[in-house]
């Protein structure tokens, strides 16, 4: 069997942005869905993909909010998504369901990181809860939507590397740790990429997961200026410290680039970073570079899918 999980060498790099992934694309007459549209790294991917003539439905947990950041931005609406709430995402779909004929991309960008221990519908774990779950039930409720040759792609992190899907005690009923949490969210992204691709590409559905780089967002809302500090992406001062860290257009592009990019036509299931296809993990030569195993195992990407079905409820039709 074929490994995929290898770069192609795109010619695209860590400082390509989302406006540069997409010059000569024409994207008139597709349709996107960007949860979290409206901030950070999902604001960058909405205005490139508005730019390039694309019709885009920002879901967003604060609409009104949303539709400010969105004045200045064509072929955009807004709807209200809370990704924490089920009822809150069987509404959108509904929506989404009676309004469309088809979606072209749909990029689960939301997400939060790092909180404080909270605890969501019955009890979930807020992290997996929202960048997991949330996720999950969206897409597998508008999957007719996305028959036909659409893009599902999962915003991940390197973050994965802090922790596989913890299997004893995924919601974290005791030992509570922010960052554990936040790496068993992010690897159950890309795992969700893995299983939702190979059951949906005979009906034109194709994957993806990625590393966006490290960009300042409101993704750090919850952590402190010395826990910033701490991790070198600060100095003492405040000011910002790491050069490894991208702009938001940069963060944004590989997002961009997996969801439209001609070069993964006929492939899916993969990991991307730096609008490539990301190397395996084992053979990196530096650390939270490419993909764990274990986040693209075929075995876990099942068992977590078998276990988000029985948690929301929801499987994918069809």
């Amino acid at each position: 069997m074929t490994d995929h999980q290898k770069p192609l060498g795109s010619g695209f790099g860590a400082r390509t942005t989302a406006s540069d992934v997409l010059a000569g694309i024409d994207l008139t007459g597709r349709c996107a869905i960007v949860t979290g549209g409206h901030s950070g790294l999902g604001l960058e991917t909405t205005r490139a993909l508005a730019a390039a003539g694309a019709h885009v439905i920002v879901g967003a947990r604060n609409p009104e909010a949303a539709r400010a950041a969105m004045h200045d931005v064509p072929n955009v609406i807004v709807d209200a998504l809370d990704l924490e709430d089920l009822t809150s995402i069987h509404l959108f779909a509904k929506r989404l369901l009676a309004a469309e004929s088809h979606l072209d991309m749909l990029i689960n960008n939301a997400g939060i990181m790092a909180c404080p221990e909270m605890r969501v519908g019955p009890g979930w774990e807020a992290q997996f809860a929202t960048n997991h779950l949330g996720h999950f039930a969206l897409t597998n409720l508008i999957s007719p939507l996305l028959e036909g040759g659409a893009r599902v792609v999962s915003v991940s992190s390197a973050g994965h590397h802090a922790s596989p899907i913890r299997w004893e005690d995924v919601q974290f009923t005791s030992g509570y740790d922010k960052w554990r949490a936040y790496g068993q969210s992010k690897t159950a992204n890309a795992l969700f990429a893995v299983h939702l691709d190979r059951i949906g590409r005979d009906r034109g559905i194709r994957a993806f997961s990625l590393h966006p780089g490290k960009i300042f967002t409101p993704l750090q809302r919850h952590l402190t200026q010395t826990e910033m500090t701490a991790e070198g992406w600060l100095d003492a001062n405040g000011n910002p410290a790491d050069p490894t860290f991208k702009t938001p257009a940069q963060g944004a592009a590989t997002q961009v680039w997996a969801a439209t990019s001609p070069q993964l036509d006929g492939l899916g299931g993969l990991y991307c970073e730096d609008c490539d296809i990301a190397v395996r993990a084992e053979t990196a030569s530096e650390p939270f570079v490419g993909v764990k195993e274990y986040a693209t195992s075929v075995t876990e990407a099942e068992r977590l899918w078998e276990l988000s079905t029985k948690l929301t409820q929801i499987a994918v039709t069809g």
